[in-house]
């Protein structure tokens, strides 16, 4: 009786201990992926300044009337 509970909880750890390796795995690619588009916002954020600074004569308004109206 008590090998069996023994064997029982070495199975739980066994399975709580993949469990915790499966879940360090998933937040290591989260933090991967984090770092990326943290500097990709920040690149854009640098664009954006950029383009504010040159006063903004990049910004599309949407359709403009043609010169000659």
């Amino acid at each position: 009786m008590q090998d069996t509970k023994m064997q029982d909880l070495e199975e739980q750890l066994a399975h709580l201990t993949r469990t915790v390796e499966d879940l360090s795995d998933v937040v290591a690619t989260q933090a991967g992926e984090i770092d990326m588009l943290t500097r990709r916002v920040a690149l854009l954020m640098q664009r954006e300044a950029e383009r504010e600074a040159d006063g903004g004569s990049h910004i599309y308004g949407g359709p403009e009337k043609p010169p000659h109206y």
